[in-house]
């Protein structure tokens, strides 16, 4: 066997071993089905902890739940959708701020400064008592 006979039998050797791994890598690169919103229902009790008062906010079942300083409740998806950091609620300003990278947003979710460009999911809040029921 030839030098360059050799040379190109371990190349087709070698394409055939890598083959597979270059069809599955390829495979990832379709587009991404849309993701359908997510179901939520949950309940809290607001009669304590920070729901209870004016300004306060809590994350529950990755939701972010917060009561502005009106006494409006909101809530929203908690992950930036730039990377994914829970989000705080910042009532002096009625909005949410990403402590990761600075993306903000209104209090319905929409993006007010990137580096997010894709808006966060809103929820219905309904108060019957001190119960106070999230749902999509």
């Amino acid at each position: 066997m030839t030098r360059k006979e050799f040379i190109a039998q371990v190349g087709i050797n070698a394409a055939i071993l890598l083959a597979p791994a270059c069809i599955t890598g390829l495979s990832s690169c379709k587009k991404k089905k849309e993701e359908k919103p997510r179901s939520v229902d949950f309940t809290l009790d607001i009669s304590t902890g920070p729901l209870a008062s004016n300004g306060g906010a809590l994350i529950n079942d990755g939701v972010i739940v917060a009561r502005s300083t009106s006494g409006e409740f909101i809530a929203i998806d908690s992950a930036c959708t730039h990377e994914g950091t829970n989000i705080n609620y910042v009532s002096t300003t009625h909005s949410f701020k990403c402590p990761n990278h600075g993306a903000t947003y209104d209090a319905n979710g929409n993006v007010t400064t990137g580096p997010a460009v894709k808006s966060l999911t809103s929820y219905h809040c309904t108060l019957s008592g001190s119960s106070l029921q999230v749902f999509s």
